[in-house]
């Protein structure tokens, strides 16, 4: 081992003391403060609930990311500081949303329906900029886009399109899809046979769901004769609740796979993603919140992150000036996922790379490498500029 002389120890200590004390002299009195709102609808009784939704999906994964901006924020005389608030109405995120604006806030992550930031959009002046961590629907990526309203939650398109290329490259192109009754089932399945005519799937069998039975004690008996089917390769899923999908893996017809939203599922995250080193924030995430990260937690520390990642760069707290570096050629954000991600001019969407995940391992990663584009593989997953009307960034 090799020590340094006294002499040269000092002057280590000295310029590291001095590289501290000199970085927060330039932006002493920067102050970045953060709203989280959270509204998230009463899910109503499913019958598989073995594992429940935790209440805090988003806000633990924001907190965290505040944490990790003011780790570095700290040597630059940077403070973080967020201001959240978990709804128990629509009209209740809406006041904390007023409330939290008329106290200077402009930079906004929410989780909510679309319907709720929507309202919230109208509401805001042209300084606020929102990070939607909660809301899928494509619509708000293809013709309902606002300036000021980016997305780090990835949309149905996104997840299925992940799907469609691992079933195309599979080669299982003959699927069976089933779709539940809710909004969100619908929007689901509809993302799905936009990917299947995408990437050549044929859905050969396209049955919604509607029965009521206990399936508790009936799957075994109702979900074989439900699935029944001459051929297909695999069975996808739509059941964004879980009313019913927990229960279709090993019951069907033919002995084929589940995917979709249950058995095998694209996911913005998962706590079976390690590589690149996630291991580090999913043990980070543990100890702060005593659970597993979830998609919605990652989606609103990424918001944060992109946040503190643009104050870093320019030194800056502004809305808009964080805005426009966002969309810049010199903003990545580093996000565990092997690829450093950018954000989408055209609607706002965070480029990022999909896991399909079942519950205790990874499977793969999309994009994938077979699926080509002219500017970047991640384009593959979603909407693209030319399918969407969406022109935010010019």
């Amino acid at each position: 081992m090799a020590f340094l002389t006294h002499t040269a120890a000092a002057t280590v200590i000295t310029l590291a003391a001095l590289a501290v004390a000199s970085a927060p002299i330039h932006a002493e009195s920067l102050k970045v403060p953060i709203g989280y709102l959270q509204w998230v609808p009463d899910r109503g009784p499913v019958l598989s609930n073995v594992i429940p939704e935790p209440d805090d999906a988003g806000l633990r994964g924001a907190e965290l990311a505040i944490a990790d901006n003011s780790t570095t924020g700290k040597f630059l005389g940077q403070s973080y500081s967020l201001q959240s608030a978990v709804a128990e109405s629509e009209a209740a995120a809406i006041a904390a949303f007023d409330a939290m604006r008329q106290q200077g806030i402009e930079l906004f992550v929410v989780n909510a329906p679309a319907r709720t930031l929507k309202t919230l959009i109208t509401r805001s002046g042209d300084t606020t900029l929102i990070f939607n961590a909660g809301a899928r629907d494509d619509a708000l990526r293809t013709t309902q886009c606002h300036t000021n309203l980016l997305h780090t939650l990835p949309s149905y398109a996104m997840l299925t399109d992940a799907l469609g290329q691992w079933l195309s490259q599979r080669r299982w192109k003959e699927v069976f899809l089933i779709t539940g009754p809710t909004d969100a089932d619908k929007g689901w399945a509809n993302a799905f046979r936009r990917s299947a005519r995408r990437f050549g799937l044929e859905i050969v069998e396209d049955k919604p769901w509607t029965f009521d039975a206990d399936l508790r004690r009936t799957a075994s008996r109702e979900l074989p004769l439900f699935t029944q089917a001459d051929e297909y390769d695999a069975v996808v899923v739509a059941d964004v609740r879980g009313d019913f999908g927990e229960y279709v893996p090993f019951n069907t017809w033919l002995p084929r796979p589940v995917v979709g939203t249950q058995g095998m599922t694209p996911v913005a995250w998962h706590f079976v993603v390690e590589n690149w080193g996630a291991a580090q924030l999913q043990s980070r995430f543990r100890d702060l919140a005593g659970r597993e990260m979830n998609s919605e937690d990652y989606a609103a520390w990424a918001a944060i992150r992109s946040i503190g990642t643009a104050v870093t760069a320019i030194a800056s707290a502004n809305a808009a000036d964080i805005r426009q570096f966002l969309f810049s050629d010199d903003f990545q954000l580093a996000a565990f996922k092997g690829r450093k991600l950018t954000y989408r001019d055209w609607n706002g969407q965070l480029r990022q790379p999909i896991p399909l995940v079942h519950p205790r391992g990874l499977v793969a990663r999309a994009p994938f490498e077979s699926f080509l584009h002219p500017t970047t593989t991640m384009d593959t997953l979603g909407f693209d500029r030319p399918e969407s009307q969406c022109r935010i960034n010019g």
